[in-house]
């Protein structure tokens, strides 16, 4: 059975001031999603399901998914502010802008998805590697199978000079992870030293070699129960919170708390880039023309 690759495509894009996930940086326009979707069809993968916002569909279809969908069997499923909520949940929440967090959208495309599924973000750049080990990894796993997986990455190669970023610190231990800190604010001082700002005002200082969590999972179906569980605990507890996220990797580190699975961890030493801040779009389409100058990638990416 070919893996799913499930595509989180739903974020505000507040840090970057726009909807990057449809921003071109390829030769011909591409979007970035253009690449991680090629690379997954090259890697073994039979389907992609993007995860977005009502509000973007049209300008999402013009500029991404019908040709994606000319060339690969893909679909799309919206994450919106009601989905999963009660009718008392929704009125606490009221007046709430930010979408719910990344495992609330993957929550929203269960119905899409019928076999192992890899998860990625829509704003960066994982390379080949990374979709050929999950890929198949994988295609060996049946739907009911309790071993899950991800790809960490060097956290030194994630880091972007136009500001922050947000990273899961992960703790790994025979080739399975062990558990993910959520460090939402890291970043590189007038040292050059990578520090975390924690929410108390501390700070945590980082030697650049850890390995990072970049939302790069791969799941059986069976992973749907303990999201829902994750899911309804953080629901009944937040739903009066306006900026509060149900986080992918919270939600999978509990899958190891709870005893109902393992992550196996697979790594990749590519180095990362994304579309976080405005500045960072000239970098990507640098990197991506450099790969397509290597051969890496065609020039015209798809055929039609």
């Amino acid at each position: 059975m070919k893996p799913t690759l499930l595509v989180l495509a739903a974020g505000m894009g507040s840090r970057y001031g726009g909807v990057k996930q449809i921003d071109g940086v390829g030769l011909h326009d591409e979007c970035l999603l253009d690449f991680a979707t090629y690379d997954a069809m090259k890697s073994g993968f039979g389907k992609v399901v993007f995860i977005i916002r009502k509000d973007i569909e049209q300008a999402f279809r013009e500029r991404l998914f019908d040709r994606v969908a000319r060339n690969f069997d893909a679909e799309y499923v919206f994450q919106q502010h009601e989905s999963l909520l009660t009718p008392q949940q929704l009125k606490d929440s009221e007046g709430r802008e930010k979408p719910w967090g990344t495992t609330h959208a993957v929550l929203c495309a269960e119905k899409a998805i019928n076999a192992p599924f890899a998860v990625i973000n829509s704003d960066d750049y994982y390379g080949r590697q990374a979709f050929d080990v999950l890929g198949k990894y994988l295609s060996s796993i049946d739907n009911d199978c309790t071993d899950h997986a991800m790809v960490g990455y060097i956290l030194g190669n994630t880091m972007s000079r136009s500001g922050s970023v947000s990273r899961g610190v992960c703790t790994v231990a025979d080739e399975k992870l062990v558990n993910i800190v959520e460090n939402l604010k890291i970043y590189y001082d007038e040292k050059d030293q990578i520090i975390s700002e924690m929410p108390d005002g501390e700070k945590k200082f980082f030697t650049g070699k850890e390995w990072v969590s970049m939302n790069l999972f791969g799941f059986s179906p069976k992973a749907f129960e303990e999201f829902h569980v994750y899911w309804e605990n953080f629901i009944a507890n937040n739903s009066k919170a306006p900026k509060a996220e149900a986080l992918l990797p919270v939600a999978a580190s509990d899958i190891i708390a709870h005893n109902k699975g393992i992550i196996k961890f697979f790594n990749s030493t590519e180095t990362w880039f994304g579309m976080t801040y405005p500045e960072d779009r000239q970098l990507v389409k640098d990197e991506i023309a450099k790969k397509i100058k290597d051969g890496y990638y065609p020039e015209k990416l798809w055929e039609k």
